[in-house]
């Protein structure tokens, strides 16, 4: 059986070893000069492999339920068992997985090595042009071939990241084989806030929590390091909230994010405190009254053109607001969020529903996941479960 591979990132190396473990001609076809290259640059070059944790509340798109299944048919615990076997030692770092070596480079290799022991081709430099379906099978355009193939599984991810390549194309492919799009948009991705205030806080960062309003409910709080940029603000915190808020603004609703940047007081601590350092520093100006709690920059931007009671100080300090206008760049973004429509998909072999002998695996997927490891566990799980299936002669 040929099964036709279409992108060798993550999702489309693990599809490839699992089609290929049944005896299938495997081939991956990636359009850059090297398979893997969107994986060297996860967990900024450590590749966080997978998470510990993998409540249900860590994925979103649009049926919580698809992503609850897929990750049970592969769990990250199978996933840590295949690095294992593969020659990846592993470390724990209070949930986060990584390779002892933190090399996202070592991962790659051993990924690439696998695949050739497993007689996978993988064609380099090939951009899928289209896709023609036949009563038994599919032929594959690249630019400069055909491929013809039993099965295809589509792995080409998304539009994110700033890795040569990332387009959606994929998607495109998709949808020209009958699937609906839910339109990809940026996630964990830094926030732009309205206004144009953000200059003053522009290279400053803390610890403190981040919590997501939308139309005045909370809806998720993070703690993290904070990094105030001249558009708004970035880091973990602000990523994992974001890609709910970038929906959510899509959709025209009202964003808000609040900023604790003394996560360690209660707001009554907080103005008790401020209140006793205001009355043992007395004749101190309020910038004055600051330092050493706050960082120059963060002094200026709190303490304005006027004065303000401990009382007021401390609301702010604890709910500083930033009103969300938008995401940065897709370029910017880890990952997006939409994809094919999880409706079209069967879960327990992401083959398609619509058309038979086609399937899907990792980004390209309405399933995104937070930081952590989550969109590589979605990775290695969908393209097992898409590898697995696909080479079964009797899977329909």
């Amino acid at each position: 059986m040929d099964i036709c591979i279409v992108g060798g990132g993550p999702a489309g190396l693990m599809a490839a070893l699992w089609a290929a473990k049944n005896g299938s001609r495997v081939t991956v076809l990636e359009q850059n000069d090297r398979p893997g290259k969107k994986l060297l640059v996860t967990g900024n070059g450590k590749c966080n492999i997978t998470n510990t944790d993998q409540d249900i509340r860590h994925y979103h798109g649009g049926d919580p339920l698809f992503a609850e299944v897929v990750l049970q048919r592969f769990t990250a615990q199978k996933t840590i068992g295949f690095f294992t076997k593969l020659g990846i030692f592993t470390k724990n770092r209070n949930g986060w997985i990584y390779p002892y070596c933190e090399q996202a480079q070592a991962v790659l290799k051993l990924l690439e090595d696998e695949a050739r022991r497993r007689k996978v081709r993988i064609k380099t430099r090939e951009h899928v042009t289209g896709v023609d379906r036949f009563e038994k099978g599919f032929t594959v355009h690249t630019e400069g071939w055909q491929y013809p193939a039993d099965r295809i599984i589509l792995c080409g991810g998304g539009p994110a990241s700033s890795v040569q390549g990332s387009s959606a194309d994929t998607m495109e492919l998709a949808a020209r084989l009958g699937h609906s799009i839910v339109p990809p948009l940026p996630a964990l991705v830094p926030l732009r806030g309205r206004g144009k205030a953000y200059s003053q806080w522009a290279g400053v960062r803390m610890d403190g929590m981040v919590t997501l309003y939308i139309n005045d409910k909370e809806c998720r709080r993070e703690m993290g390091e904070i990094q105030f940029t001249e558009y708004g603000v970035s880091g973990i915190p602000v990523f994992q909230v974001s890609i709910d808020a970038i929906r959510a603004v899509q959709k025209g609703h009202h964003v808000l994010l609040t900023l604790d940047l003394l996560p360690e007081f209660t707001d009554d601590e907080l103005e008790a405190f401020l209140a006793d350092r205001k009355d043992a520093r007395r004749g101190l100006t309020d910038q004055e009254l600051f330092v050493g709690l706050l960082p120059d920059k963060m002094i200026r931007v709190i303490t304005g053109k006027s004065p303000r009671t401990p009382e007021a100080y401390a609301k702010l300090l604890k709910a500083y607001p930033v009103p969300v206008k938008g995401a940065h760049s897709l370029e910017r973004a880890q990952v997006c969020s939409g994809g094919v429509s999880l409706s079209e998909v069967n879960p327990m072999t992401m083959e398609s529903r619509l058309v038979p002998g086609l399937y899907f695996a990792g980004e390209i997927l309405d399933v995104c996941g937070d930081c952590g490891g989550y969109n590589l566990q979605w990775a290695w799980s969908t393209g097992a479960l898409a590898g697995r299936a696909a080479s079964h002669r009797d899977n329909s």
